[in-house]
């Protein structure tokens, strides 16, 4: 989606609105280069970049094509005029990244989960209702076409009253003992790994597409790997799959299946909800197609811009049979944070309240497992 840049707002005093996209990129792992061309797909520049060394910035530098790279956030913000800062650190240190971002008067993109406990979601999303910026957080499966192309569907009735939704969302990457990431470590990743890291993804499409809020939950969760490492084994107490039912508050039931270490699954999110009409099938790795199912006829709805509905056109970027994916996504969502920037309103853009939301559902699936109990969750 082209932005073109405004420069009279009535916040006189927010330099983006004459200067552009000046994005600050803080962690130089694999989510800041996804960061950084979305940043400069949305016409901005990437003006400075921190990494958890000064070596590591230095060596990201050129894949992140960053103006410049520093040794600690302070000192960026001391030397280059920055409009939006891109956490894209581990989780435990978005917290105090994101305050003292908001403190410095600056918009934020802070990866998911938003913090790793809904305590310090809450503080965060406090402050960003205080410090009057944009802060949003990259649920980006949002910006499929064929997503949108599903929300409107609901949104028109083609699915009429909800009464089921399940599906899944299924990953190999720690399949084996040897497998290992921070993201495994509580210190680092918080408490819940596999729903906090993939299972908010999915719980967030859901409420998105149905508009349906998920309001009581059982959770089962399980540690199939319990020593993990490379070199030296450790203990491992974040879990590797989780199976949550559920309840919405519209009175439709269903579940998900989340995992970290189903064996040939690469990143499938499935998504299906049945209802009084129809039904709506939506596969993260089949992109390109919704699944429509009626009583009389099913049908395998493609994406092209010529035929879609005009929220879901928007996001179709290339003509059909020219395959869209996750990095356009990722374009699409930092693009419409710019147009939020600049005084629109985009529809659908996730912001912290959306990540104040998964870590709330966070909070009631580890509770759930942990007290083997059905849970409410706190709206």
């Amino acid at each position: 989606m082209a932005v073109t840049p405004i420069t009279d707002r009535e916040a006189g005093d927010d330099p983006v609105s004459i200067t552009g996209y000046r994005a600050a990129i803080v962690g130089t792992g694999f989510m800041g280069r996804v960061h950084a061309r979305a940043v400069q797909v949305a016409g901005g520049r990437v003006v400075g970049a921190v990494g958890s060394t000064p070596e590591r910035a230095v060596a990201a530098q050129g894949d992140l094509q960053a103006d410049a790279v520093f040794a600690t956030f302070d000192e960026l913000l001391d030397t280059v005029e920055v409009d939006v800062v891109h956490v894209c650190t581990p989780n435990h240190l978005h917290e105090p990244v994101v305050l003292a971002a908001l403190a410095a008067g600056k918009h934020v993109v802070c990866e998911k989960p938003l913090a790793t406990s809904s305590a310090a979601a809450e503080a965060m999303t406090a402050a960003a209702r205080e410090a009057g910026r944009v802060t949003a957080v990259p649920f980006v499966y949002r910006f499929h076409p064929m997503v949108r192309e599903a929300r409107e569907r609901v949104r028109a009735g083609e699915v009429g009253t909800l009464f089921l939704a399940h599906g899944s969302y299924l990953q190999d990457w720690l399949l084996h003992p040897t497998d290992d990431n921070w993201r495994v470590d509580p210190h680092l990743g918080g408490p819940t790994r596999a729903f906090g890291d993939i299972g908010s993804h999915w719980c967030d499409l859901l409420e998105f597409v149905t508009q349906e809020r998920i309001t009581r939950l059982s959770a089962q969760s399980s540690t199939v790997n319990k020593l993990r490492g490379v070199d030296t084994l450790r203990n491992v107490t974040t879990e590797d799959v989780v199976v949550v039912q559920f309840a919405t508050a519209g009175g439709a039931i269903g579940s998900v299946v989340v995992s970290q270490v189903s064996a040939g699954r690469k990143n499938r999110l499935l998504l299906e909800v049945s209802g009084s009409r129809g039904s709506l099938a939506f596969d993260q790795e089949n992109p390109e197609h919704l699944w429509w199912g009626g009583r009389e006829r099913s049908s395998q709805l493609v994406r092209d811009p010529e035929t879609l509905s005009a929220q879901a056109a928007r996001y179709a970027r290339v003509p059909a049979g020219h395959a869209q994916g996750y990095q356009d996504c990722f374009d699409a969502f930092v693009a419409d944070t710019h147009a939020a920037i600049l005084g629109e309103m985009p529809d659908g853009l996730p912001t912290f309240d959306d990540g104040l939301r998964a870590a709330r559902l966070a909070e009631a699936v580890m509770t759930s497992a942990a007290e083997r109990e059905w849970v409410e969750v706190r709206a």
